[in-house]
C-alpha cells in the first residue's frame, strides 16, 4: 500500500503529460480541419503545439497531484512552481495565437485579389495590433506571477494609497517611450505610412519595411536601414511618394548655349521615351524654364510606373539628351563668351544661328505641362484652386 501511494503522484503525473500530448494532437487536428481553407495550414498551426502541450501538460500535472499528494510536505512549493508555469505557458500559448491570427487574415487577405494598397494598410494596422496585444500579456504575466508572492500583495495597499506621486515620476520616466508608442498606434490607424511605402527622410529616398510601436525601420536604397522613432513621423515632415499610387513625375535639367535646337531635342526625347520601357506613357515634356547668366535651362519632365523606375529613367533620359547634343549640336554645349567691341564696329550684329525649324513629328503637348492632353489638363485642374464657389463662399463668410 505504502508503495503505491508513493508512485501514485509519479503515475499521475505520467498520464496527466500523456493525456496533454493525446489532447493536443486532436485539437490541432480539428484546428486544421477548420481552417484547412488556408494556405500551409500545418505549418501555421505548428506555431501553437507547443505552448498547447505545455499549458494541457502543467494543468493535468496540477489536477493530478492536488488529487494525489495533497497532504504531502513537498506539495506546497511544487504547486507554486506550476503555478507560475502555468502562467507563463497561457502566455506563450496567447502569444502563439495571436500570430496565428495575424497570418490566417493576411493570408486570406492576398487570396482574395483584393487592392494591393488596402492590403498594405492592413497588414501594417494587423501586425501593430498584434504587438500591442503581445505586450499586453506580456505585462499582465508579469503582473500575475508578482502578485503571487504575499508581500508583493501587501505592497500593493501601499503603493495603491500613494498611486498619485507614483503615477507623476512614472509618466515622466517613461514619457519619451510612451510618446513613441502611441505614435506608433497612431501611424498605423491613421495610414499615415504602411509597410513598402516609398519614402523620402533625412534626404534619404527608402521603402518602409517595418512599423513596430517604437520605431519604424525604413529600408535605403543603397540596402541600409534607417532606424527612426515613431515620433519622427508624426511631428517631422515627410515624403510619401507612394500615399495613394506609385506612379511618380520626375525631372532632368540641363543647362545649355542660347543656341539649342529645342524643337529637335524634343523630337529627340520623344524617340529616347518611345523606345524605353521604364516610360509609363503618361507625361514626357521639354520646356525652357530659365533663360538667365548666358544659359537657358531645358527642363525635362517624364513619368514612370513606380520610383525606381523614374531613377532609371531619368538617368537614361539624361544620358541620351547629353549624347545627343554632344554628336548633333556641339554648338549647343554651355559656354562663356567675351566680345571685343571697337568704335569702329556696327552696332548691330546677326542673330546666331539655331536649329529651331519645325521638326516632323512635333507635337504639341511636348512642351507643354499644364494644357495640350489630356493628362495635362488634369494637372491643370489639380491647380486650379478650390474654384469659383468656393472662392465665393470664403468671401462671403469673411464679410458676415
Amino acid at each position: 500500500m505504502d508503495f503505491l501511494e508513493a508512485i501514485a503522484p509519479i503515475l499521475a503525473i505520467a498520464g496527466a503529460v500523456l493525456a496533454a500530448v493525446v489532447l493536443g494532437w486532436i485539437l490541432r487536428k480539428v484546428a486544421t480541419h477548420a481552417l484547412r481553407k488556408v494556405p500551409k495550414i500545418q505549418e501555421v498551426t505548428r506555431k501553437a503545439r507547443g505552448p498547447l502541450q505545455a499549458v494541457l501538460a502543467v494543468l493535468g500535472i496540477r489536477i493530478a497531484l492536488g488529487a494525489t499528494a495533497r497532504d504531502t510536505p513537498w506539495f506546497p512549493p511544487v504547486d507554486y512552481v506550476l503555478v507560475l508555469a502555468l502562467i507563463f505557458s497561457l502566455a506563450w500559448l496567447l502569444v502563439a495565437v495571436l500570430s496565428i491570427i495575424e497570418t490566417v487574415v493576411l493570408r486570406h487577405y492576398e487570396n482574395s485579389g483584393r487592392d494591393y494598397r488596402r492590403g498594405q494598410r492592413l497588414k501594417t494596422q494587423i501586425m501593430l495590433a498584434r504587438r500591442v496585444a503581445v505586450a499586453v500579456i506580456i505585462t499582465l504575466a508579469l503582473a500575475s506571477v508578482l502578485l503571487t508572492i504575499d508581500e508583493v500583495r501587501a505592497l500593493g495597499a501601499g503603493i495603491l494609497a500613494s498611486a498619485g506621486l507614483i503615477s507623476i515620476v512614472a509618466g515622466l520616466a517613461v514619457q519619451s517611450s510612451l510618446s513613441n508608442v502611441f505614435a506608433g498606434v497612431q501611424l498605423a490607424f491613421t495610414d499615415a505610412i504602411r509597410v513598402d511605402d516609398v519614402v523620402l527622410v533625412e534626404g534619404e529616398m527608402g521603402t518602409i519595411e517595418e512599423i513596430t510601436m517604437t520605431y519604424v525601420v525604413v529600408q535605403a536604397w543603397d540596402e541600409r536601414r534607417l532606424i527612426l522613432p515613431s515620433t519622427y513621423f508624426t511631428s517631422t515632415p515627410f515624403e510619401n511618394w507612394t500615399r495613394r499610387r506609385s506612379e511618380l513625375l520626375g525631372t532632368v535639367e540641363l543647362d545649355l548655349d542660347w543656341r539649342v535646337p529645342i524643337e529637335q531635342m524634343r523630337s529627340h526625347l520623344r524617340e529616347v521615351l518611345d523606345a524605353s520601357d521604364l516610360w509609363d506613357g503618361r507625361t514626357g515634356t521639354l520646356q525652357i524654364t530659365q533663360a538667365t547668366d548666358g544659359v537657358v535651362r531645358a527642363r525635362i519632365l517624364v513619368s514612370a510606373a513606380d520610383s525606381g523606375a523614374l531613377w532609371d529613367l531619368q538617368c537614361l533620359v539624361r544620358e541620351k539628351m547629353v549624347g545627343f547634343i554632344q554628336t548633333r549640336f556641339p554648338d549647343a554645349l554651355p559656354r562663356q563668351r567675351w566680345e571685343a567691341v571697337t568704335a569702329s564696329s556696327s552696332s548691330s550684329s546677326s542673330a546666331p544661328h539655331t536649329a529651331n525649324d519645325d521638326v516632323a513629328g512635333h507635337h504639341p503637348r511636348d512642351g507643354r505641362l499644364f494644357t495640350g492632353s489630356p493628362e495635362a489638363e488634369r494637372r491643370r485642374e489639380d491647380f486650379s484652386g478650390p474654384g469659383e464657389d468656393a472662392l465665393d463662399e470664403r468671401e462671403a463668410r469673411k464679410a458676415s
